[in-house]
């Protein structure tokens, strides 16, 4: 080749191998997914964070036409399975079913400095939410929130009421109710919502605050009681339960919601890809229907408004996290 050919030859070259490497790349993008998806959860199996993952998994598996497997990472207030997800490639092949107390609640109430950050993931798409439900085992002798309120008084120090964690969202209910109503309870935290459950169903423990999919169940058996819903209205699965206003604590509002993320630098296209078929999934009636048998709601919001209201969401639990002077692990 001659050489005043050889700056022109190189330069289609390259230009041919970059159109190469972009058609190779559209056509990835375009074949998304072509292997399983792992939906990370931070918690262990039996809590609503895992309920959460595995209703929306097996749909949105179907939709993509790929299995979507749930990894339970429990531990560390989330921080195991939030770590696992940040250092995963960004390709939409690992995803984060995230839970608002750790999300939003965790970076305010750890001691020690995080091994991630919300800068660390991106936004995909909320699922789920649910109000935080008052249960107690079924021998404790109150029947009411008055009640147990009454109860806590007579006995300072002594009712034990379980949550997911130091720093959880049911840690800072608990603290809540103990500073609105005047009382002392000793908090006993598990790794997770379902370890917590098996022994408040085995009377290690008196009491929980926590969304209502795991307790649904035993509450309908008669195993626990529910004595307040933590949000604004009842809930139809639990028509005879008040809500902690009714029942005289106006300012015990607490509700949790579960959102999917996914690394930080995931494609656009993916995350679209995702909105999509999450979307069509949780408007659909079948999937409403069971999370209000849950005692849930289906709450989806796309990235963009995901993104917004979890930024609002940290400032505002900040806030309750500070005036509690609660403390994590």
């Amino acid at each position: 080749m001659n050489r005043r050919h050889l700056p022109r030859a190189l330069a289609a070259l390259l230009a041919a191998t970059g159109m190469a490497a972009t058609g190779l790349a559209m056509a990835e993008d375009g074949a998304y997914p072509n292997r399983p998806i792992m939906l990370v959860v931070p918690t262990a199996a039996g809590g609503t964070t895992d309920i959460s993952a595995r209703m929306i998994a097996d749909s949105l598996g179907k939709a993509l036409g790929q299995s979507v497997v749930v990894d339970n990472k429990g531990g560390g207030n989330g921080a195991i399975a939030a770590g696992a997800v940040k250092r995963a490639e960004p390709n939409g092949y690992t995803l984060l079913m995230q839970y608002s107390g750790y999300h939003v609640i965790t970076p305010h109430v750890s001691t020690q400095k995080l091994p991630w950050s919300a800068e660390d993931f991106r936004p995909v798409a909320n699922v789920l939410s649910a109000p935080q439900v008052i249960v107690v085992r079924e021998g404790l002798p109150v029947k009411t929130l008055p009640e147990l309120i009454a109860y806590a008084k007579a006995n300072p120090g002594k009712l034990t009421y379980a949550s997911s964690g130091n720093g959880s969202l049911q840690h800072v209910t608990g603290a809540m109710l103990e500073q609105q109503a005047g009382i002392q309870l000793m908090h006993v935290p598990y790794k997770g919502t379902g370890p917590a459950l098996q022994d408040l169903l085995g009377g290690q423990v008196d009491m929980t605050f926590g969304t209502p999919p795991p307790f649904m169940p035993h509450i309908q058996a008669g195993k626990l009681r529910a004595l307040a819903v933590t949000g604004k209205s009842r809930l139809p699965s639990l028509p005879g339960v008040p809500t902690a206003a009714e029942a005289g604590m106006p300012r015990l509002d607490a509700t949790s919601w579960f959102a999917v993320f996914a690394p930080a630098k995931t494609p656009q296209a993916v995350v679209d890809r995702l909105n999509v078929e999450i979307a069509k999934i949780t408007s659909s009636p079948a999937f409403q229907q069971k999370a209000a048998e849950q005692g849930a709601t289906a709450d989806y919001m796309d990235a963009k408004k995901l993104g917004e209201f979890s930024q609002q969401e940290f400032v505002r639990w900040g806030q309750v996290v500070k005036a509690a002077k609660i403390e994590g692990d």
